[in-house]
């Protein structure tokens, strides 16, 4: 079996065309962007909401439930049955399983924002729109990237099940591999299915620490004087309304 697998990676026949690996890694790809992307239409204004006001908690934690429990395979073949073959069963089958974690991260993300400093903007005349995005937003989105990491990667991992019903993707391996007993090809899916979540976890790991309120690139200075004083001045730095707000809520204190 893992003689087949290498000697497919090895075959250059594999590496060109339609059904080529780039090509499948590219579908994979295109089926999770577009179940992520229309995940997020829904569950990001939705959590902002929830998390803003504090209304539908308990809403919220039933429906992440609900969703989480849905088999993705048998949702698919449910609206495969009412919808017929094509992209759309499949795509919405992914929405499903994409909207929990995007929608828990957004929520968690703009509640778990200091009350104190959301109260602070708000007596120095913010509107709710401008706490939301210059306040709340930007403290809340280590828990969203977070959110959209978990999702993307259950997205990856399920993206397979387009091949199905008859799409592309690295679930084409999987599948047409066990048509025929084709345990190489079989493998060869799951491997690159691995690959492909491994690289996008990466990518997104960075993209969350790129995004913790107040950092910034440390100079030599700064790492000899800071030294003592990392956490604080990190936690401190945070988008100009954040701090305005913060400095407020001290004074009046």
């Amino acid at each position: 079996m893992f003689n087949e697998m290498l000697s497919y990676f090895l075959d250059p026949a594999n590496w060109v065309g339609s059904a080529s690996i780039p090509a499948r890694v590219g579908e994979h790809l295109w089926y999770s962007l577009l179940a992520v992307a229309l995940a997020a239409v829904i569950a990001f204004p939705l959590g902002l909401v929830i998390g803003h006001t504090g209304k539908g908690t308990t809403f919220i934690v039933a429906t992440a439930n609900v969703l989480r429990a849905l088999p993705s395979l048998g949702l698919m073949t449910l609206l495969v049955l009412l919808m017929g073959l094509g992209l759309f069963p499949p795509v919405i089958a992914l929405v499903i399983l994409a909207v929990p974690p995007l929608l828990a991260g957004v929520y968690s993300g703009v509640a778990n924002v200091s009350r104190a400093t959301v109260d602070a903007a708000r007596a120095m005349g913010m509107t709710e729109w401008q706490i939301v995005w210059q306040v709340e937003l930007p403290n809340a989105m280590p828990l969203i990237v977070a959110g959209l990491r978990s999702a993307v990667l259950q997205v990856i991992a399920t993206a397979t099940i387009a091949a199905y019903v008859n799409l592309g993707g690295l679930g084409r391996y999987i599948f047409d591999g066990l048509a025929v007993t084709d345990y190489g090809r079989v493998l060869v899916g799951a491997i690159l299915v691995t690959l492909l979540a491994l690289v996008v976890d990466g990518i997104l790991a960075l993209l969350g620490r790129l995004v913790v309120p107040g950092r910034k690139k440390r100079g030599p200075k700064d790492a000899d004087a800071g030294s003592g004083s990392g956490a604080g001045s990190s936690a401190g730095a945070v988008s100009g309304a954040t701090v305005a707000s913060t400095s407020a809520a001290t004074t009046s204190a």
